[in-house]
């Protein structure tokens, strides 16, 4: 099992951290989360924990800023129906301890308004987990980065892209968003077009 990785960040995106080690890099996919908390860091060098996916020709880095999310990554992807993505898209959409608080709280719509993730899921989520999670020690980190330019609304087009959305669906669902919000941050204007779609 791989426990985490250090190196230089090479490449940051909403999606997907290269890192290189050793003259290697990895490609390590990641949550909003994550991302917003690596740009907040600044730091050239970094230390993602992992998560190794490995199913017959499929091979995937999953990195987290700390233990904690990747953790709940886990216990997550233990629930049937929820596989690696969606559980990327889970953290994606809510900070950790706001999904766990959900799950405390029993909350199925706030679960169930999560792009992918149906009524019986969220049933399934709250049934398998609630007595698992406990209150964790992340929070969430916000940075302000002007929402009108043109590099924001590109970066979360290609993260929603990533995430598995039509580019034509995305990119209105992000129009929506910052025609009612203009200087809206990154992590909030991918948060806000993820309820969209």
């Amino acid at each position: 099992m791989y426990e985490y990785i250090t190196g230089r960040l090479v490449e940051l995106l909403p999606t997907e951290a290269v890192v290189e080690n050793a003259g290697f890099g990895y490609s390590v996919l990641i949550s909003l989360s994550t991302f917003t908390k690596l740009q907040n860091q600044g730091e050239e060098f970094v230390k993602l924990y992992l998560y190794h996916h490995l199913r017959e020709e499929e091979e995937a880095f999953f990195g987290f800023f700390d233990r904690d999310e990747r953790e709940l990554f886990v216990q997550l992807i233990s629930v049937s129906g929820i596989g690696p993505n969606s559980a990327r898209m889970m953290l994606s959409s809510m900070t950790a301890d706001e999904l766990r608080s959900a799950i405390i709280a029993q909350d199925t719509n706030k679960i169930k308004s999560i792009k992918g993730i149906g009524l019986k899921t969220a049933q399934r989520v709250i049934l398998e987990l609630k007595d698992k999670v406990g209150p964790g020690g992340g929070s969430a980190v916000s940075i302000p980065i002007p929402g009108a330019e043109p590099s924001v609304k590109e970066e979360a087009l290609s993260a929603l892209v990533l995430l598995g959305f039509a580019k034509p669906a995305a990119e209105k669902a992000l129009n929506a968003v910052l025609k009612a919000e203009p200087t809206v941050k990154l992590e909030d204007l991918i948060k806000k077009a993820l309820k969209i779609l």
